[in-house]
C-alpha cells in the first residue's frame, strides 16, 4: 500500500514539473523568440495600428453594433514591395488581420493594403473580407439584424 502511494505521489509531482502540451490552434503565428526583424515588424504594426483599425471598424460597422479591434500580435505580413524602385520610398504593405470582439473573439479575418509614402501618408488601397465567423450565443447581441 506504501507503494502505491508513492508512485500515486511521484506521478503527480513528476505531472506537475514536466512541461504541458497545448493543442490550441490560433489563426496567428505566435513567435517563440525576439528579433531585430520581430521588433521591426513590432514597431511598424504599432504605426499602423491606427489604420488598420479604422479600416476595420468601416468594414464592420455594416455588421456589428460593436466594433472589432485588430492587436498587433494578430497581424501577419503577407507581402511587401516597393512601387517606385530601388530606395524609392513608396512602399506597398499587405497584411492579413483578425479583428476580435470582447475577450479576443474572433469575428473574421481580413486582407488589407496600403501604401505608405514620406510624409508620412498612410493610404488602404485594397481591402477584401476573407473569412466571416460565427460568434458566440452571448455575443449575438452585438450583430445587427437584417432590416426587412
Amino acid at each position: 500500500m506504501k507503494r502505491i502511494i508513492i508512485a500515486v505521489f511521484l506521478t503527480v509531482v513528476l505531472s506537475q514539473l514536466s512541461p504541458m502540451q497545448l493543442n490550441a490552434e490560433t489563426s496567428y503565428h505566435t513567435p517563440h523568440e525576439d528579433s531585430k526583424e520581430l521588433r521591426l515588424q513590432d514597431m511598424l504594426m504599432n504605426f499602423l495600428n491606427p489604420y488598420i483599425n479604422d479600416a476595420v471598424e468601416d468594414y464592420y460597422q455594416r455588421l456589428l453594433l460593436e466594433p472589432p479591434l485588430v492587436y498587433p500580435y494578430l497581424v501577419d505580413v503577407v507581402d511587401s514591395k516597393r512601387i517606385n524602385g530601388f530606395r524609392g520610398f513608396i512602399l506597398s504593405i499587405t497584411l492579413d488581420v483578425t479583428p476580435v470582439v470582447g475577450p479576443h473573439i474572433s469575428v473574421g479575418e481580413d486582407r488589407l493594403m496600403f501604401e505608405i509614402s514620406a510624409g508620412p501618408e498612410v493610404n488602404l488601397v485594397n481591402y477584401t473580407h476573407l473569412k466571416t465567423y460565427d460568434l458566440p450565443p452571448h455575443f449575438q447581441d452585438i450583430v445587427k439584424k437584417p432590416v426587412n
